[in-house]
């Protein structure tokens, strides 16, 4: 008798495109496990990243304004469902593997740092052969989850989230070595771009960074006036473009994707580069490098902190694991605990 993932997994090779990924030509997993009864490998792999403390811990990490005290900016975990919701809107289109789709999305920045990009940028220069949010999110996942058993995900949502990351790089990415390998993958990097060239902009706006007006008059003409317009017509493009050429490989218009440049440029010249923005990050940097530097001069006591016996690897990658895993508040109370004076209690 069939068990219901088998049942799944058949409606998948009926359903989906001959591009997906399909969960039973999964690559496998790091440590070979039983196979569950009901759910096909990556709805599993999902889950697992749903239920993990570094997915929790997103909700107290800097998007872009950090610590933000309003209720509506975005978070890193806000980020991450937005993401998500965009990729699976254009992997259902595209008739591609939903919840590989949603396991990459969902997971890909379970790496990063408290602060936003500066956290990542301070930790690269702290650690000996730098950092990076994307490898550091293949280590959360392999090493540093569940008291390091880590959560023994399947190769290709590992694989996409290691090569979600672009940066200031190219929005359509043509060098292998740097593609997910699935299209799935594929599809969470440009999710993840449209994401957040959107939601940033529309933070910045409410941070008062910007104004509508100050928005390129080129982009809005072309991907629309709101931010719902944008986002439909950026997801809309990027489907019927790939389906003209085929289904195999994701294509955008020239006309948007030279909006997405330069509202992505007009971006990191007015709000992430942004000197108010900065000076903020200056602080925050200052905390994460004096905690490091604290930890590693006392390493008995950062032991005592982790609640472990030994160190799982050399001091400096277990106190740049720990500072990356921190949450913003954490890393604020624990540079207050750790530096300033307490108030003398008297009872």
């Amino acid at each position: 008798m069939r068990t219901l993932r088998e049942e799944l997994e058949e409606q998948e090779r009926k359903i989906l495109s001959p591009f997906a990924t399909l969960s039973s030509m999964t690559k496998g997993r790091r440590i070979p496990e039983e196979e569950c009864p009901l759910r096909p490998a990556f709805q599993h792999d999902r889950d697992r990243i749903i239920h993990s403390k570094s997915f929790r811990r997103l909700k107290h990490k800097t998007q872009v304004f950090l610590a933000p005290t309003g209720d509506h900016y975005r978070t890193r975990l806000t980020h991450t469902l937005e993401v998500s919701q965009i990729a699976r809107t254009i992997a259902k289109s595209l008739r591609l593997n939903e919840d590989l789709t949603e396991a990459i999305a969902l997971g890909h920045d379970l790496g990063h740092t408290p602060f936003g990009h500066a956290g990542e940028e301070t930790l690269n220069e702290l650690i000996p052969g730098g950092f990076n949010h994307a490898d550091q999110g293949l280590r959360v996942v392999d090493l540093l989850e569940k008291d390091g058993e880590g959560l023994n995900l399947t190769f290709e949502v590992r694989d996409g989230i290691l090569k979600h990351s672009k940066g200031k790089g190219e929005i359509l990415c043509e060098d292998p070595s740097l593609m997910a390998t699935t299209l799935e993958g594929q599809v969470v990097r440009i999710a993840d771009i449209i994401a957040y060239i959107n939601h940033d902009l529309d933070d910045a706006i409410r941070g008062g960074v910007i104004s509508p007006e100050d928005i390129p008059k080129d982009c809005l003409k072309i991907l629309g006036d709101t931010h719902s317009k944008r986002i439909n017509r950026m997801v809309t493009d990027i489907v019927f473009e790939t389906l003209k050429a085929g289904g195999g490989k994701l294509s955008i218009s020239e006309e948007v994707l030279g909006a997405i440049w330069s509202l992505r440029e007009f971006l990191w010249e007015r709000v992430y580069e942004n000197e108010t923005v900065h000076a903020d990050f200056h602080k925050a940097s200052k905390i994460l490098r004096e905690l490091y530097q604290y930890f590693m001069d006392h390493p008995i006591e950062f032991l005592r902190l982790l609640d472990k016996p030994e160190l799982y690897d050399s001091l400096e990658r277990c106190v740049c694991d720990f500072l990356a895993g921190m949450t913003d508040r954490y890393a604020f109370n624990l540079y207050e605990k750790t530096f300033l004076p307490l108030p003398w209690m008297i009872v």
